[in-house]
């Protein structure tokens, strides 16, 4: 699915979902600090769009230092910690290089957050770092003790152990959470999945929904649709 996402999401295509999503409200895109997306935003913005970067180091640029300048450079609004890289630096005891990091983030005047799968790595953020955010998601479908990468075609597992785990984990923190991969890759109904986030969003809390738009065209209206049903919904009881 991934190779496949790559060859359909052509830059026209990308630009093209930057402005469906901003004529239907959505203000901010979640999206990896490599050169490709910069360049992509950098057109997007240049034709006059408005949505706002929150940008995520990548880990084959070599240090989370290296992603966090072009999110400097490439004029995101906040930047994060990729959650594979914190689930492995945890793993390895080597959390100085994600305190430094932070560091770094909030020297260029930017919000800094970490993302994570594993729900101790949020956990020991909490008690050692000064973050504004947590990126948190509801499964950990690789571990990521020894590469801190995605392998394309490796198996993935989306327990529902994993949600409920999670969520207790976000209770418990004091900065605003992202909640993401609440679709479990396609695998949750949206309808129950939105319903479980939205019981156990904070007020201070946000979503981040992944899509893919191939072969449902109308994904993200429907995704749209839903959410203001449901909140409209829960504003009336």
């Amino acid at each position: 699915m991934d190779e496949e996402m790559k060859h359909y999401y052509t830059v026209a295509r990308i630009k093209e979902t930057y402005w469906r999503a901003e004529k239907l409200g959505i203000n901010t895109h979640i999206g990896r600090a490599d050169r490709h997306i910069i360049r992509v935003l950098m057109e997007y913005w240049d034709e006059g769009g408005t949505i706002q970067w929150i940008a995520q180091t990548c880990p084959e640029l070599g240090d989370i230092a290296t992603g966090a300048r072009n999110a400097v450079r490439g004029g995101a609004k906040a930047c994060f910690v990729h959650g594979g890289v914190m689930d492995h630096l945890f793993a390895q005891k080597r959390m100085e290089e994600v305190v430094d990091a932070v560091k770094m983030i909030h020297d260029a005047g930017m919000p800094a957050g970490v993302a994570a799968h594993n729900p101790e790595a949020l956990e020991w953020a909490e008690e050692n770092l000064d973050v504004d955010f947590y990126m948190c998601s509801y499964y950990n479908p690789t571990r990521r003790d020894d590469n801190p990468e995605h392998i394309s075609g490796t198996k993935e597992w989306f327990r529902p152990e994993d949600r409920e785990r999670m969520v207790r984990t976000i209770r418990k923190l004091t900065k605003p959470a992202i909640h993401y991969k609440v679709l479990a890759a396609g695998r949750n109904d949206p309808r129950e999945a939105f319903v479980f986030a939205g019981r156990h969003m904070r007020p201070s809390d946000a979503v981040c929904v992944g899509i893919f738009t191939k072969y449902r065209p109308d994904e993200i209206e429907e995704d749209v649709r839903l959410i203001k049903e449901l909140v409209e919904k829960a504003l009336q009881r």
